[in-house]
């Protein structure tokens, strides 16, 4: 299974993780969303992930995707 993390700014509570879950769970591909308030990281799983769908996503969901870590 492919792994893509991501840092997002403007999580704040549980609304805004379960948000993100959310929006990025529709994407093609997506098993599992992990999102980490304290570390502003968002972790994804799953096969065949488009890194441009997940981070449109996410800016769906209302956020900034940072930047992308080291997966």
């Amino acid at each position: 299974m492919a792994q893509k993390q991501y840092t997002v700014t403007g999580m704040s509570c549980e609304h805004c993780v379960a948000s993100i879950k959310e929006e990025v769970s529709e994407v093609p591909g997506v098993r599992e969303v992990e999102v980490d308030l304290a570390a502003k990281a968002v972790t994804v799983r799953g096969t065949d992930l488009d890194d441009e769908r997940l981070r449109a996503a996410i800016v769906e969901a209302g956020y900034r995707v940072a930047a992308p870590l080291a997966a």
